[in-house]
């Protein structure tokens, strides 16, 4: 008796502890104004995360950024909670690492290394945010005080953002103010849905425009919208594609071209979303020219957006169209996973059309074949039965113009995942009915026109089967 009176007593400080969180975070903002980092703040985190070099079983395999909550999933992988929740968000069922099938969605916290990066932060002295106080208590009832709290807050600011027309709010102000509402959407859910409900999104959308607010803007949209009802909140917004897409195509920095991409995996984890966000022109365009040339980081925010739009086959005809697939065969260099990945989802459904535009890439998937990861070696196993299906005989011969191509099949064979050894099985058969002279394998066939140019070769297709438009 006397101890359930003590948890009753400690509950009842921790709710009190949360809502006068929340209303100093009020009283702060309305007293003091809104707050943004100092340049010299900004400058010193930069210099750190280039200073230290993360290790390896500290960074989740999804991200590759420094883990702040490892789980464990069904496949006894870790990863970081935020990036394994959208990537199971966005409808895949399967580990990221792997490739296996989870048997389960329960996200197990991996507390011991949790409590190793911890220590290895402080020893580094590199921030790490520790679990804080939430507004949720007692299994997930909302401490009512600090949701009024909450509401305070964010209606102040939105409040602030919409200016008064004798005294125009400074640019400086502005983004104080969009920063506060950006560290409030990192929250919780609650502040989510309460700052999309005061009618934040469309002051947001038209920050996008500039500049000096655009980082702050977009981070904020791009936390919004791990709510999944302020996904549609997004996508309804008049303006809100446009902007997202002209801040990846011209961002004032990496970031906020990264934190778009972001935004548009984001979003793309909806079915429904995928074809709105596919036919904008800039969204392709931008996505591939952010994987093509930006920072690793950016690239890779880039590359898991594109990756969500490949599942929707319409959306595969823009990527196509937009070049995904040559970025693809030119980045196997460097991240020949990603690469092989985006190029296995793109001709998996984009039928002849991405056929023949992945066609100059055979020698590239020949050479991941041989010298690649396990999964690398498995999704270009899968690519290349998928390309020589479809493409006939002219896609076969090229792939066994491939110096030692079978010793790498065989190899597969012997040592590959349960996939690769299938995948690697039925090249192997393609290629012997080819040089048996018979169909090529299991082929729909089509024919090819060569188009010379000065720099390059290009296959066409004569004929196509319909792609929607």
């Amino acid at each position: 008796m006397e101890e359930e009176i003590h948890n009753r007593s400690e509950e009842q400080s921790k709710a009190d502890l949360v809502a006068l969180i929340g209303l100093v975070r009020f009283a702060k903002c309305v007293l003091f104004g809104a707050s943004t980092p100092s340049p010299r703040c900004i400058s010193l985190r930069r210099s750190r995360s280039s200073e230290f070099i993360v290790p390896a079983d500290y960074r989740c395999p999804i991200s590759l950024e420094l883990m702040q909550d490892p789980v464990v999933v069904a496949t006894g992988q870790t990863y970081d909670r935020v990036s394994i929740k959208l990537w199971m968000d966005s409808g895949h069922n399967t580990c990221p690492k792997t490739g296996q099938t989870l048997s389960h969605t329960d996200l197990i916290p991996n507390r011991v290394l949790r409590n190793m990066i911890a220590t290895w932060c402080r020893e580094q002295k590199i921030p790490f945010e520790v679990d804080t106080v939430t507004g949720k208590l007692n299994g997930g009832v909302t401490n009512k005080a600090a949701l009024e709290a909450t509401r305070m807050t964010v209606s102040f600011l939105v409040n602030k953002l919409k200016g008064n027309d004798n005294v125009p709010l400074s640019v400086e102000d502005t983004n104080g103010a969009v920063y506060e509402l950006r560290v409030l959407a990192k929250t919780d859910s609650d502040s989510r849905a309460c700052i999309a409900e005061a009618g934040a999104i469309p002051l947001l959308v038209r920050f996008l425009e500039n500049p000096s607010l655009q980082v702050n803007a977009v981070t904020t949209i791009l936390n919004l919208s791990i709510l999944e009802a302020n996904k549609t909140r997004i996508m309804e917004t008049d303006g809100a594609l446009n902007g997202v897409a002209e801040v990846l195509l011209s961002g004032a920095t990496w970031e906020a071209k990264a934190n778009a991409a972001a935004t548009v995996f984001s979003l793309s984890g909806v079915p429904a979303h995928r074809k709105r966000l596919g036919r904008k022109k800039g969204v392709v365009s931008g996505l591939v020219g952010l994987a093509r040339g930006g920072p690793e980081a950016a690239r890779r925010d880039a590359l898991a957006a594109i990756l969500n739009l490949a599942a929707d086959r319409e959306t595969v005809a823009r990527l196509v169209e937009g070049g995904t697939v040559a970025m693809a065969a030119e980045i196997m260099a460097v991240m020949p996973e990603e690469g092989v990945t985006i190029l296995e989802a793109v001709v998996k459904r984009g039928g002849l059309v991405a056929v023949a535009a992945a066609y100059a890439g055979i020698k590239r998937l020949g050479a991941v074949l041989r010298e690649g990861s396990e999964r690398a070696r498995e999704s270009a196993a899968a690519t290349l039965v998928t390309m020589c299906r479809k493409g006939g005989s002219e896609v076969v011969a090229e792939l066994a113009a491939v110096p030692g191509v079978e010793r790498v099949i065989w190899e597969l064979m012997a040592v590959g995942s349960v996939r690769g050894r299938r995948k690697a099985a039925t090249l192997l058969r393609i290629l012997r009915r080819w040089a048996a002279g018979l169909d090529g394998g299991e082929s729909e066939g089509f024919s090819t026109t060569t188009m010379v140019t000065s720099s390059n070769t290009t296959m066409v297709p004569s004929s196509t089967t319909s792609l929607a438009q």
